[in-house]
């Protein structure tokens, strides 16, 4: 029976196995695919497909600077924290962050397509099946994102891989009093959990529907107020949402005095530089992921009973 592509890719979104081990796999059972599917798990390459339903939510946030200029982060999950502790699953992660240093794909699905950085006969995908062979738990690349920079690019890596932040500055001068500003910049968007650099990146979308939260909170809150106290009081409420919210605007963590971006321009000033904040990005691990509750007691028990 001859061998299609599209018969390989089935077997292959079946059972996450190479392409070239599904090849194999329909040759050796002349395109059967039941039979295909139990020869791979024979031989180890379907390891993977009981696993693929679990839950992965641990796992690390990883990142990566080139001559600051270029920088990569990217979380890789795994079920449990005892794995994302793992040596080996570290190295693996430190290799997606090369991948993704020099990858030119703008989603995971080619991401996962391009040819793997430790060893060019596979892809991506085929590297982190046979991880999860290997390993025994899923294990998932969840996301990546790369920036380029003509300024500086600084990485922080927090609670041993739990959050990540890149934080990209125009600056005309690049010393070390100015990466240790945007290092502590970055600690600051790990800890503050920022969602815009500045009020101009505020969008009035956003603005509109936070009114309309505060409206029907302070009408309810105080019922006999005229509208325009309840206005004043909106337009306050509004300013210290968005002073929490733009990390420009908030206190300084490491100094009470002062704002991040006065804190910025204190720093700029010292070291004779044109210097801003242009972007971040923050990773932190399992953020979205709805965790499983493991009932141990049930787990024993299912297991002594043969289940």
């Amino acid at each position: 029976m001859a061998i299609t592509a599209s018969m390989v890719k089935e077997l292959r979104e079946m059972t996450g196995a190479g392409m070239m081990d599904c090849k194999k796999a329909l040759n050796e059972t002349n395109g059967n695919m039941d039979e295909a599917v139990e020869f791979l798990r024979k031989n180890g390459e379907a390891k993977a497909v009981k696993k693929a339903g679990r839950i992965a939510a641990e796992g690390i946030v990883m990142a990566d600077v080139a001559d600051d200029k270029k920088a990569a982060i990217v979380e890789v999950n795994s079920e449990t924290d005892f794995v994302a502790k793992n040596d080996e699953f570290k190295e693996f992660v430190a290799n997606v962050v090369k991948q993704a240093l020099e990858t030119s794909s703008a989603d995971m699905d080619a991401f996962l397509a391009e040819s793997w950085v430790a060893d060019s006969s596979q892809t991506v995908k085929d590297a982190l099946v046979a991880k999860i062979a290997r390993i025994g738990e899923n294990l998932n690349i969840r996301r990546f994102e790369k920036l380029e920079s003509d300024g500086c690019i600084v990485s922080y890596i927090h609670g041993g891989g739990r959050i990540g932040v890149l934080v990209d500055a125009d600056t005309d001068v690049v010393n070390d009093e100015v990466k240790k500003c945007l290092r502590n910049v970055a600690m600051q968007i790990a800890a503050m959990t920022p969602k815009y650099v500045s009020r101009d990146e505020v969008s009035q979308d956003y603005l509109d529907k936070e009114k309309e939260i505060l409206l029907a909170q302070a009408k309810q809150e105080n019922p006999n107020k005229p509208e325009n106290i309840i206005e004043k009081m909106i337009i306050g409420r509004l300013n210290k949402e968005l002073k929490e919210v733009c990390l420009l605007d908030q206190v300084y963590v490491q100094d009470g005095d002062l704002t991040v971006g006065k804190y910025v321009e204190k720093v700029a000033k010292e070291n004779g530089a044109n210097l801003s904040i242009k972007r971040f990005i923050r990773f932190e691990t399992g953020e979205g992921i709805e965790k499983k509750k493991e009932d141990f007691a049930a787990e024993v028990a299912a297991q002594m009973a043969g289940n």
